[in-house]
């Protein structure tokens, strides 16, 4: 299923995209799409028996907002350095176990919503992510396979970065992760059962209509399974959290100089392989 939340920020309510695309109306059928719904199996047998009736509501979707797909959320759990051409890229070893850091939750916004540049920024970058969003509980989990039976879903996600804040100012990387706007997630959240295989998905990313990522998630360092597996030896996962699971290569920071960082009045667009796309046009904060 592609699940997705529409209307004005913080007022948006369940819809299901259908597979003939057309958008339907799941308020009747849950009161939203987080973490709650996402563990509850029932409650999604029941969107799933609607869907396939054909007793959902159409919702006309002209000039109506795409939320982020997931309302709620915990936390959202980020890996640095995870494919082996954007190490190389930036002149980064491999690293030998994920790099974690953390992303706020209201960093999150709509897949097509504005993005802010900082004040005083002048190294805001771009990086399409495949992100994973948690459906049971995770803690200490022993295989792949059992890292697997926790995601509910998958989803695109724009880790945007300020490189200046994130490694020329001391301290974490926090800093350049965490500024508002700085996690569009969306459009869907297509359910796990949709993509058998996430180490077998494109991702790509534009600039002002020009390519600048083309790869793919075969090229992670550390797989979806591994990366879940992991990340439960050292924090509960709740439903509804969110992992994004690094970039590929082609980000400014790898480029030559000058280097091409976004500013204010850039488009930037991005997709994974049928997980949707994206767009934002970035304005000063």
């Amino acid at each position: 299923m592609k699940l997705l939340r529409v209307g004005t920020t913080g007022a948006e309510r369940p819809a299901l995209l259908d597979a003939e695309g057309v958008l339907r109306d799941l308020s009747g059928v849950v009161p939203d799409i987080d973490g709650t719904l996402l563990a509850d199996d029932a409650a999604l047998g029941r969107i799933r028996t609607a869907a396939e009736a054909g007793e959902l509501p159409v919702l006309d979707a002209d000039g109506l907002r795409v939320g982020p797909p997931v309302a709620r959320i915990g936390k959202v759990v980020c890996i640095g350095l995870n494919y082996h051409d954007h190490a190389k890229e930036t002149g980064a070893e491999p690293p030998a176990e994920p790099v974690i850091f953390f992303k706020a939750a209201d960093t999150v916004v709509g897949p097509y919503d504005t993005v802010l540049v900082p004040r005083g920024s002048v190294k805001t970058d771009w990086e399409v992510e495949l992100a994973v969003v948690i459906g049971r509980t995770a803690r200490y989990l022993g295989s792949h396979e059992e890292a697997l039976a926790h995601v509910a879903g998958y989803a695109v996600a724009h880790d945007v970065s300020e490189r200046e804040f994130q490694i020329e100012r001391g301290g974490t990387w926090d800093k350049g992760k965490n500024c508002e706007t700085f996690n569009p997630l969306g459009p869907w959240l297509v359910t796990a059962d949709e993509v058998p295989d996430p180490q077998g998905l494109g991702l790509k990313l534009w600039v002002n209509g020009e390519l600048r990522q083309d790869g793919s998630t075969s090229d992670q360092i550390f797989p979806v399974a591994e990366v879940v597996r992991y990340v439960s030896q050292f924090m509960t996962l709740y439903p509804g959290d969110v992992i994004n699971t690094g970039t590929p290569a082609g980000v400014a920071l790898g480029m030559p100089e000058p280097k091409p960082f976004l500013r204010a009045g850039d488009v930037v667009e991005l997709e994974i392989e049928g997980l949707g796309r994206q767009r934002q046009e970035f304005k000063p904060a």
